[in-house]
Protein backbone atom coordinates (compact mmCIF):
# COMPACT_ATOMS: atom_id res chain seq x y z
CA UNK A 1 0.00 0.00 0.00
CA UNK A 2 1.52 3.34 -1.11
CA UNK A 3 1.14 6.44 1.28
CA UNK A 4 -0.33 9.06 -0.72
CA UNK A 5 -0.71 12.41 0.93
CA UNK A 6 -5.07 12.50 0.78
CA UNK A 7 -6.87 10.62 3.47
CA UNK A 8 -10.86 10.11 3.51
CA UNK A 9 -12.88 12.45 0.88
CA UNK A 10 -15.22 14.20 2.96
CA UNK A 11 -18.74 14.74 2.39
CA UNK A 12 -18.80 18.78 2.90
CA UNK A 13 -21.38 20.77 1.36
CA UNK A 14 -19.56 22.58 -2.12
CA UNK A 15 -19.46 25.87 -3.33
CA UNK A 16 -19.43 25.36 -7.01
CA UNK A 17 -16.51 26.70 -8.83
CA UNK A 18 -15.32 26.24 -12.73
CA UNK A 19 -11.57 25.68 -13.39
CA UNK A 20 -9.31 25.02 -16.38
CA UNK A 21 -7.20 22.22 -15.91
CA UNK A 22 -3.85 21.56 -18.29
CA UNK A 23 -4.17 18.43 -19.62
CA UNK A 24 -1.33 16.72 -17.73
CA UNK A 25 -2.91 17.62 -14.64
CA UNK A 26 -5.96 16.26 -15.61
CA UNK A 27 -4.63 12.65 -16.68
CA UNK A 28 -2.35 13.10 -13.35
CA UNK A 29 -5.64 13.53 -11.62
CA UNK A 30 -7.56 10.90 -12.74
CA UNK A 31 -4.77 8.44 -11.90
CA UNK A 32 -4.48 9.81 -8.59
CA UNK A 33 -8.38 9.10 -7.84
CA UNK A 34 -7.96 5.92 -9.41
CA UNK A 35 -5.25 4.53 -7.01
CA UNK A 36 -7.01 6.47 -3.87
CA UNK A 37 -9.99 4.13 -4.96
CA UNK A 38 -8.09 1.38 -5.32
CA UNK A 39 -7.10 1.67 -1.73
CA UNK A 40 -9.72 2.83 0.05
CA UNK A 41 -12.50 0.69 -1.97
CA UNK A 42 -14.15 3.51 -3.40
CA UNK A 43 -14.96 4.43 -6.55
CA UNK A 44 -13.67 8.10 -6.39
CA UNK A 45 -14.60 11.06 -8.85
CA UNK A 46 -11.44 13.36 -9.99
CA UNK A 47 -13.19 16.09 -9.14
CA UNK A 48 -13.73 15.11 -5.88
CA UNK A 49 -9.94 15.35 -5.23
CA UNK A 50 -9.49 18.80 -5.98
CA UNK A 51 -10.60 20.65 -2.71
CA UNK A 52 -9.12 18.08 -0.33
CA UNK A 53 -5.72 18.43 -2.67
CA UNK A 54 -6.36 22.48 -2.13
CA UNK A 55 -6.83 22.12 1.50
CA UNK A 56 -3.79 19.93 2.19
CA UNK A 57 -1.40 21.94 0.16
CA UNK A 58 -2.65 25.12 2.26
CA UNK A 59 -2.20 23.79 4.97
CA UNK A 60 1.39 22.52 4.52
CA UNK A 61 2.03 25.97 3.32
CA UNK A 62 4.41 27.41 6.04
CA UNK A 63 4.48 30.33 4.12
CA UNK A 64 0.83 30.76 3.78
CA UNK A 65 0.13 29.92 7.57
CA UNK A 66 2.46 32.84 8.38
CA UNK A 67 0.95 35.06 5.91
CA UNK A 68 -2.73 34.23 7.03
CA UNK A 69 -2.00 34.47 10.72
CA UNK A 70 -1.00 38.35 10.44
CA UNK A 71 -3.90 39.09 8.14
CA UNK A 72 -5.88 37.85 11.08
CA UNK A 73 -3.98 39.94 13.60
CA UNK A 74 -5.11 42.96 11.35
CA UNK A 75 -8.32 41.64 9.90
CA UNK A 76 -10.15 42.59 13.31
CA UNK A 77 -8.50 46.24 13.68
CA UNK A 78 -9.68 47.19 10.05
CA UNK A 79 -13.24 45.96 10.69
CA UNK A 80 -13.73 47.68 13.75
CA UNK A 81 -12.08 50.86 11.56
CA UNK A 82 -14.81 51.19 9.32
Amino acid sequence: MSKLKLGDIRDNKPVKLTVELPAQVHRDLRTYAEILGQESGQKLEPAKLIAPMLERFMKTDRGFAKLRKEHRSVSPRSEQER
